[in-house]
């Protein structure tokens, strides 16, 4: 569900996602000559939402069902694959801006909106966006929630950009129905001039009943904080892609299991190179490693292939790679933009992004 990635097993649509991907291999042909023998080619197939909403949310539940949450308040759901959306946006909800949701089926939802003071709020839905209830409102001006994640049904987190020098939590016990702030003892200062990014709704995710795991930029440092008392404490480490500057950092996580993690980012502006802008961990989070062959340029969202031990999808504003190999290594194999993925236990990829794009990966 959701942002949390709990993939451990290399199953059969992994596989075949993964062989799809790789190059053509050669084939003996009459007369002793080679000819490609091509693989089907993946793809992303894109479905038409009927509006122009920049859709940074997105909560895949399966081959049929997705959720995608954007500007002007916009939530939009489809049970058909994406031959059909339906608009469930709440009501009154047009001057929001919602960039994350995470979806425990096809009928709830939770959808975090960002903004400071009062323009943070969160959502639930039980009947499919029907209805909506609000079930928090950031009363502190100084706060500015930026993404959410869940454990199982009823345990989740969200976080708010520093607030007197430390990142604040919220927690949820009930599903997200009701909302506490964590006390901040447990976790370390901030940088100087250090956020969150609300790209792609991956800034926080999780792994597990009780791992989560938070992405930073815009400081001296890029970091990625680690806790695994669900928000109670956490450990900040370096992580090696582009920082010492407000646009740049890690933008988007994601962990297979408590250990195997991938963080992707740079520089959004689209005039500045990024370099470096892909990192991996096998040790949930206590070092990461730079990519021996990194993301071509900025990144926001990234997501591991249903039931694979070794192959994700990255994507960002100029296109869509893909590693094999666990994040060491990337190729780029579209040029669309996207500004988040999210892949289901069925084999089910989809991606989101501006101008209503929404695609279902196809083979």
């Amino acid at each position: 569900m959701g942002k949390s990635r709990r993939m451990v097993s290399m199953g059969l649509a992994g596989a075949a996602l993964a062989l799809a991907f790789a190059p053509a291999v050669p084939a003996q042909a009459d007369g002793g000559h080679t000819q490609a023998r091509p693989h089907a080619t993946p793809h992303w197939e894109l479905k038409d939402t009927g509006t122009d909403a920049r859709f940074r949310g997105l909560a895949a539940v399966n081959r049929d069902a997705a959720w995608v949450a954007g500007s002007k308040g916009t939530v939009l759901r489809t049970s058909d694959g994406g031959d059909h959306w339906r608009n469930v946006s709440p009501t009154g909800a047009g001057e929001l801006e919602f960039r994350d949701i995470e979806a425990f089926d096809s009928r709830r939802a939770v959808v975090l909106a960002i903004g400071e003071g009062d323009a943070s709020r969160v959502f639930r839905t039980d009947d499919g966006g029907a209805t909506w209830t609000e079930s928090f409102r950031n009363p502190d001006p100084k706060a500015f929630y930026d993404c959410l994640t869940f454990f199982d049904t009823r345990h989740g987190l969200a976080m708010s950009d520093p607030v007197d020098g430390k990142y604040r939590i919220l927690s949820t016990r009930d599903g997200g129905r009701s909302w506490d702030v964590l006390p901040g003892d447990g976790m370390p200062a901030a940088q100087e001039g250090e956020a969150g990014f609300a790209a792609s709704g991956q800034c926080l995710v999780s792994s597990g009943s009780r791992d989560v795991w938070l992405a930073t930029g815009g400081g001296a440092r890029a970091r990625v904080l680690h806790s695994s008392d669900r928000g109670l404490t956490w450990r900040a480490t370096d992580a090696p892609v582009p920082a010492g500057d407000p646009a740049r950092g890690v933008f988007g996580l994601a962990f297979r299991d408590r250990t195997h993690g991938i963080a992707v980012g740079g520089d959004y502006r689209a005039d500045q190179a990024s370099p470096r802008a892909s990192a991996t961990t096998r040790d949930g989070g206590r070092t990461w490693t730079q990519s021996a062959e990194p993301v071509p340029a900025y990144r926001s969202g990234v997501t591991w292939l249903p039931h694979s031990r070794t192959s994700a999808l990255a994507v960002g504003p100029t296109g869509t790679d893909l590693t094999l190999d666990a994040g060491r290594t990337w190729r780029s194999v579209d040029t669309g933009s996207y500004d988040t993925a999210d892949c289901t236990h069925d084999g089910a990829c989809w991606a989101s992004g501006e101008k209503g794009r929404v695609a279902r990966l196809e083979r």
